[in-house]
């Protein structure tokens, strides 16, 4: 008997419990309703992205912004350094994403991509020149591993 009176109650506070842990609008608005402020990632600022030149080493770009957030291991000459911000209870400020990609050739640096870009300024006046994007063809390689020369000889491959 005891057991039954307690059920609705305890029913109502698990819901209310587990509803505040909901993404609906309604409930991120309620004023008791604590959120973290969540900032992830490398923070980029416009000041250093237009320190950044095309021909600078890896050294120098780890200098000036620092290590990269990903490095990708099936890429290595590519670095992405990425900022993601959530404001928290009191929403001061909006979400934001920027994302700054940079290509390294024989640790020189080729090319930028992202949101983030060197601005032109009076102590980077050749910014626009490096927006420009050179496909270059892909080199053949005369040695080719055990693998590739594998698949050839099943016939799958080019000779």
């Amino acid at each position: 008997m005891l057991m039954q009176k307690l059920l609705i109650p305890i029913t109502v506070i698990a819901s209310l419990l587990l509803g505040a842990c909901s993404n609906d609008p309604v409930v991120n608005r309620l004023p008791w309703v604590y959120r973290i402020e969540i900032q992830q990632g490398n923070v980029v600022s416009q000041e250093e992205a237009n320190q950044l030149r095309i021909g600078m080493t890896r050294r120098q770009v780890q200098f000036i912004l620092g290590s990269p957030m990903v490095t990708d291991p099936f890429h290595p000459d590519r670095w992405d350094y990425y900022f993601s911000y959530k404001p928290g209870t009191r929403g001061e400020g909006e979400p934001e994403q920027e994302l700054l990609t940079l290509f390294f050739r024989e640790d020189e640096l080729v090319r930028m991509a992202g949101s983030v870009q060197p601005g032109a300024s009076p102590d980077n006046p050749d910014a626009v020149r490096q927006q420009r994007t050179v496909t270059v063809p892909p080199q053949e390689r005369g040695d080719v591993g055990i693998l590739t020369r594998l698949w050839r000889w099943i016939g799958f491959g080019n000779s």
